[in-house]
């Protein structure tokens, strides 16, 4: 599922170096640096930056349901969660309101998001951001044996067992999708 060709294994304790059969060259992303010590196992794989959930998830040999993607959603005035979705699944509003225990949610721009979590659109992702908001990863990722998640840049990829990822992050694991894909995933 998750092909040794293109990665290597190394755990965040040690020196984190991106490998892949197109560029062997280290890379060095605020994602990297907060899993530096943290003791996780984690595979990193670089791509070209992916245009879509099934690119990015074919490029790294994976099933798109392993790909999860980092959604920031604001909860009230300088209030954020991140949510954790497989790429085969779209968050549920009603579900995900239900869980916070909140009437009203909504999605920040661009700038706001960048502002808020540190990191460009296309390469959000809680390790590293800029404030450790609170994590909810999606029930359904619990099925897969490793989890992929972006690593603080486009094309630079975290591979790591579910459970170990919802540790690192103190992640609330919570039924928060529904099946299927987002429009122009």
């Amino acid at each position: 599922m998750f092909p040794q060709s293109r990665h290597r294994r190394c755990a965040a304790s040690a020196t984190l170096h991106a490998v892949s059969s197109r560029d062997p060259v280290p890379v060095d992303t605020p994602a990297l640096r907060a899993l530096a010590g943290a003791g996780v196992p984690v595979d990193v794989v670089r791509t070209v930056p992916a245009r879509n959930a099934e690119e990015s998830a074919a490029l790294q040999g994976i099933e798109i349901g392993a790909l999860l993607r980092t959604i920031v959603v604001r909860r009230g005035e300088d209030d954020y969660v991140f949510v954790l979705v497989p790429g085969d699944r779209r968050f549920d509003w009603p579900k995900l309101r239900a869980h916070l225990g909140v009437s009203r949610l909504s999605l920040p721009d661009q700038d706001e998001a960048k502002a808020v979590t540190g990191h460009e659109r296309g390469a959000i992702t809680p390790f590293g951001a800029s404030r450790a908001w609170p994590v909810v990863a999606d029930a359904s990722m619990l099925t897969s044996e490793r989890v992929a998640i972006g690593g603080g840049a486009r094309g630079v990829n975290l591979h790591l067992a579910p459970a170990d990822l919802i540790a690192a992050l103190a992640a609330e694991v919570a039924d928060v999708t529904v099946a299927g894909e987002p429009p122009g995933a």
